[in-house]
């Protein structure tokens, strides 16, 4: 239970701290709307989808009118196509794309997310069409979102998803190079990815899901960083140990917001309310960045030395302040540092002050991975399939999930601009390392085993 104190420091965060609820997401399976014929499959998605979340965002729209917090965004989850859509070749998966597409436009959310496949332990049929429509599937839709698991510690990773996923990204890329290929933009590699992430473009419903939820997301780096701001300005030789307290605080109230507004929601909808991802994410607006509470805590810059061990403890405090708040908390829950979508993030970048390098090692410790990553456009496959593969690993050997949206910008150089829009914001084109290319290595295929920690049984 809140005391009145807290009550109205939750108010003072909502009215100038940048809280909010950052996405609903509704979950639906598709399961059930599977056909032989592409055009009863797709009449069997728009009308489940339709029927389901037809009223979500005046649903939500109400919600934040009622209770004054603002839901930012909402979304659409569906069951990897590669599954429900499994009897489908590559030029039918555009249709479901399209399809896809249409109806999240006709119900006025942001993204529909679920485009994908599970391929940590091989391929299907549907799992390799899937894959071969998504550079013509991103490049006609606006909404969809696509997300392929191609590790887990469980499985270990299949290397021969990894480089296809390079060669993808980078077709991907050429065929939005007149957008900067933000059709990557909307592409997750993933390794452990959860079955219930609500946050973009990772989103999708897994096969042990309910029939229709809702997930929500919430966030708050610019109310972490006041409270910091205010407990140092109080206290001025406060230590570690204590600031992680009033991280874990501020979690806390953040994740009781979040789970409040995903009940009213469920309610209103009438499905089950699923979990609450307490991740920290930032947008490109000035003071809602996670890169500044670094500077709150001490640092110059994010990727100074002592960024990792920093990220580490603001990951702990915040996963620790959002399990005492809520007894469902799921999806990814923690701190994503996306370069582009955080403009104190995407500005150190700039500076050269964050390299990938560094950026890679900072992923052992955050929620999802190389997140929102321009790199130049002449970046090869392989080279691309190397650096998912880095990822996969510290995945894989962490019983985390981890992720890599990369974007390849074509034409474009080391230091020069990329403009995305809207959320996914603008970033500075970041060096990949001269060090040598993986080439012999990444072709060579194959699964790399599971690590010994997977024999859990």
């Amino acid at each position: 239970m809140l005391s009145e104190r807290e009550i109205l420091s939750v108010l003072k965060m909502l009215r100038s701290e940048h809280l909010d609820v950052r996405t609903i997401t509704m979950g639906i399976s598709l399961f059930d709307c599977a056909d032989d014929n592409v055009k009863s499959f797709t009449g069997n998605v728009r009308e489940k989808i339709l029927r389901h979340a037809g009223n979500l965002v005046a649903v939500c729209e109400g919600i934040a009118v009622k209770y004054g917090i603002p839901v930012v965004n909402k979304r659409i989850s569906v069951s990897p196509i590669a599954v429900a859509g499994c009897r489908f070749d590559a030029g039918e998966m555009v249709e479901v794309a399209r399809a896809l597409d249409g109806a999240a436009k006709e119900i006025g959310v942001d993204f529909i997310g679920g485009f994908g496949a599970l391929v940590e332990k091989g391929f299907t049929r549907g799992d390799r069409a899937l894959i071969e429509a998504i550079p013509e599937a991103l490049a006609v839709t606006e909404r969809v979102c696509c997300s392929i698991n191609t590790a887990s510690t469980r499985a270990g990773i299949n290397m021969d998803a990894v480089y296809l996923m390079g060669r993808t990204i980078k077709a991907a890329a050429e065929r939005t190079k007149d957008a900067d290929g933000v059709g990557c933009a909307k592409i997750c590699v993933f390794a452990n990815i959860p079955q219930d992430v609500p946050f973009m473009a990772g989103a999708y419903l897994g096969v042990g899901e309910p029939d229709v939820v809702v997930n929500v997301g919430v966030s708050g780096p610019g109310v972490v960083k006041k409270a910091i701001d205010r407990a140092r300005e109080s206290q001025p030789d406060m230590d570690l140990g204590r600031l992680s307290e009033i991280i874990k605080r501020t979690a806390f109230k953040v994740t009781r917001v979040g789970e409040l507004i995903g009940r009213q929601a469920a309610d209103a909808l009438g499905v089950p309310f699923g979990v609450v991802d307490l991740s920290l994410a930032p947008t490109p607006d000035v003071g809602d960045s996670v890169g500044e509470i670094f500077q709150s805590m001490g640092l110059p810059n994010i990727g100074a030395p002592g960024s990792t061990a920093l990220l580490a403890l603001l990951n702990d405090a915040v996963k620790k302040g959002g399990i005492f708040a809520s007894s469902y908390v799921g999806g990814l829950s923690g701190a994503f540092i996306p370069v582009s979508e955080d403009s104190n993030i995407a500005e150190a970048a700039r500076e050269g002050k964050l390299t990938l390098e560094k950026l890679e090692a900072m992923t052992s410790v955050c929620s999802v991975g190389l997140d929102m990553v321009a790199i130049p456009g002449d970046t090869t496959a392989e080279t691309i399939a190397g650096i998912i593969a880095d990822e996969m690993a510290i995945g894989v050997i962490n019983s985390k999930a981890t992720a890599a949206r990369l974007i390849p910008v074509p034409g474009k150089k080391a230091g020069e601009k990329a403009f995305f829009g809207g959320l996914l914001g603008e970033a500075t084109i970041m060096p990949v390392s001269n060090a040598g290319k993986p080439g012999d290595f990444i072709t060579l295929g194959g699964r790399i085993p599971a690590p010994v920690q997977s024999f859990k049984n």
